[in-house]
């Protein structure tokens, strides 16, 4: 991110650990920096008026309790430029000019082949090791490319893959099958079906996918 005078560094950090973390909430980023609360929100202030942050309703899934939902933190569109991205304008052309003169299909087939790591990466994760859930495999995949994964436990639903970042957020945003193919490279690995809940590339403060509890992957069969 490009440095700002005087509290420079430590807005950095705390635009940094929304980033790695998502949506956070002012007495979250307080504890995770060793700040207090009030020094906390007066560099949130400071980062919603340059347009890097914005505040939110907190997304609650399942039953909602009572009481309003909490606030939180996400970085903005500028926000997430603001750091180094793996994309630019080059490839947003560069995926236009492939659906306009091959089509579709071509676009899909990129789409597949450019998440192609997932598998190769998974099953070097899982072999190396193999107490990892499904979930914390995968998380350790992503974040290997690029993509700050954690995993957050949800009682009896299972557990949620979240990605803080996404380096082909902007193009996913136009070519939506990015995302999808990202989807369907979770499923192939896992063995079974898996929810995308949110992208990033659609506006949300952090991709996630619901992951089955008790999930183990199964054996690949070998071809004959």
């Amino acid at each position: 991110m490009a440095q700002r005078e005087g509290d420079a560094p430590t807005r950095d950090r705390v635009a940094r650990t929304i980033l790695e973390n998502g949506p956070s909430t002012a007495a979250d980023l307080a504890v995770a920096l060793d700040l207090t609360p009030a020094a906390v929100r007066r560099h949130l202030d400071h980062l919603a008026a340059e347009g890097i942050v914005e505040s939110r309703e907190q997304k609650v899934y399942g039953t909602r309790g009572r009481g309003r939902p909490a606030r939180v933190f996400a970085l903005t569109e500028a926000g997430r430029d603001s750091f180094d991205q793996q994309y630019d304008d080059l490839a947003v052309q560069a995926m236009r000019f492939l659906a306009e003169t091959q089509g579709e299909d071509a676009v899909v087939e990129f789409a597949r082949r450019r998440v192609a790591f997932v598998e190769r990466d998974y099953n070097a994760v899982t072999a190396l090791d193999p107490d990892l859930s499904p979930a914390e495999a995968l998380a350790k995949v992503f974040t290997q490319n690029g993509y700050a994964a954690s995993v957050r436990d949800m009682p009896v639903v299972g557990e949620q893959l979240c990605q803080q970042h996404c380096p082909v957020s902007h193009v996913a945003h136009e070519f939506p099958q990015l995302c999808e193919a990202e989807t369907e490279a979770i499923a192939a690995v896992l063995g079974t079906h898996v929810q995308r809940l949110a992208t990033i590339a659609h506006g949300d403060g952090v991709c996630t996918t619901c992951i089955p509890q008790n999930l183990k992957p199964e054996p690949k069969k070998e071809q004959a």
